[in-house]
This record gives C-alpha cells, structure tokens and sequence, in this order.
C-alpha cells in the first residue's frame, strides 16, 4: 500500500495537471493534456521500472509540472531559445515538486531528489535519471512523435530520433522498439537507426 505522504503529494501534483486549458480527447472524453501526459509517464515508468521508489514515481508524474504556464513563444522562436526555455523549466519544475513533497512530509534529502532528477542531472551517472530520461523519450515517440514530425522537413526529424535514442539506455530501446508506429513513422526511425 502506497505512503500517504506519496498519495498527498500524487494528487497535488495531478490536481496541478489537471489545470492545464489544453484538452485532448481520449477514449471520447475530453482530459488535460499534461494529466494525459503524467499518466502515460507513469504507464510507461512501470513498464521501464516497476519497482521504482516513490521519489523517481514522483519525478516522472512532475516531470512538467505546470508546463503550459510558460508558453514556447515566450523565448525566441531559434534553438537557443528553446534550450533555454527548456531549462528554464527544468529549474521552475524542479523547485514546484520539491516543495509539494516537502508540504507532504518528504524530508529535505527526498524533495531535493526528485528536483534532481526532474533537472536530469547525471542523467547518464544516475540510473533513476536515467530511467526518467528513458520514459520522456518513450512517452514522445508513443504519444508525440507522429503529429511532431509533420511539422518539420524529413532529414530534421531523423537529427532529433538521433538524439532521442543517443539519450536512451538498452532498456529504454528495446521498449522503443515495442511501440506500434505508422509506416510513415517506423520509416524514419529505421532511417534514423541506420544511419
């Protein structure tokens, strides 16, 4: 049975989520993008490590805490813009989960955990960042990937699955590999692959 200081700090984080303007429709209801988001996390964390401790089960569901806040467009439309928004928001979601799972009863050392991981850092040192990373790359390839790459010419589209998997463990590719793709899809990250 979960910790109740676990399920305090579970439901803050999805009551959070579950804010988010942007919907989308799954299974014919209309769901907050970033609950959707945290819960396919979760789905692929426990195919990634089901027996993961609390804090990276916390990490993985905050990974974008409050995301849609901070809107792409708010930085520079360029590459530097978005490396920079992007940590940013790492830096901005880290400290929000630290806190809820210090208002939670986490001590000082778990809360600092799981801002360090959701920040990535030693992601390739870190196995739980690493297995965060893992379920980021997973959850864009299964739930992202295919309305992402119509949106960018092919050779751009098989730079970033490049990154992707360079970003990934062993494990973390073999559930890649799982994951049912269009033809469109399955051909650019053969591409990617092989290249």
């Amino acid at each position: 049975m979960a910790d109740s200081k676990y399920l305090s700090a579970l439901t803050l984080i999805d009551e959070a989520h579950a804010q988010d303007p942007k919907m989308i429709v799954i299974d014919g209801k209309d769901v907050p993008y970033e609950l959707h988001y945290a819960q396919k996390m979760t789905k692929y964390l426990e195919k990634r490590d089901p027996s993961a401790p609390e804090v990276l089960r916390l990490a993985i569901r905050a990974q974008h805490f409050r995301r849609w806040e901070i809107a792409r467009d708010s930085y520079p439309m360029n590459k530097q813009g978005y490396h920079a928004w992007r940590t940013y928001l790492k830096k901005r979601q880290a400290e929000m989960a630290s806190q809820i799972c210090l208002d939670c009863g986490y001590s000082e050392e778990d809360a600092m955990r799981v801002s360090s991981m959701i920040r990535k850092e030693n992601m390739k040192k870190d196995e739980e960042t690493q297995v965060l990373e893992d379920v980021a790359c997973l959850v864009f390839l299964d739930d992202q990937f295919e309305e992402f790459e119509k949106e960018h010419d092919e050779d751009k589209i098989v730079n970033i699955l490049k990154k992707t998997w360079g970003k990934m463990s062993e494990q973390g590719h073999e559930l890649a590999l799982e994951i049912s793709m269009s033809d469109r899809a399955k051909h650019l990250v053969t591409r990617a692959l092989s290249a």
